[in-house]
């Protein structure tokens, strides 16, 4: 199969809160953490409650407390492992915002990373 994606993606966990309605319009509000973090989306990890495939959601990079990141995302595929449920996201947007404050904040931060002393790279 051919890749289709056009961006890197970096593998970082930043805390984020994500805010939806309900198939009822109670507006849910769960707090997870990025699996990774491309141009134009993130995977995430919600630990309870996960929106539906196609519904629109708020997005709330909390990394930085005092420069909140607040992009809208749709959501486009969902990982229903008990273990580790995921959703990923695709930017709707606040693209500028998310690919200034949050991809290159990503790759800086994978950039700086060392490995361990025991790791084997």
């Amino acid at each position: 199969m051919q890749e289709r994606r056009n961006s890197q993606r970096y593998p970082v966990s930043f805390p984020i809160r994500v805010r939806w309605k309900d198939d009822v319009g109670v507006t849910i509000v769960e707090e997870g953490l990025t699996e990774n973090v491309a141009e134009s989306g993130a995977l995430v990890y919600l630990p309870r409650k996960l929106p539906t495939v196609g519904s629109k959601v708020e997005l709330t990079i909390t990394e930085k407390s005092d420069d909140e990141v607040v992009v809208n995302a749709q959501v486009i595929r969902l990982e229903r492992n008990a273990a580790h449920p995921q959703v990923a996201l695709a930017l709707v947007d606040g693209m500028r915002a998310w690919k200034k404050k949050v991809w290159q904040y990503a790759a800086e931060t994978i950039a700086a990373q060392q490995p361990e002393d025991g790791d084997d790279w």
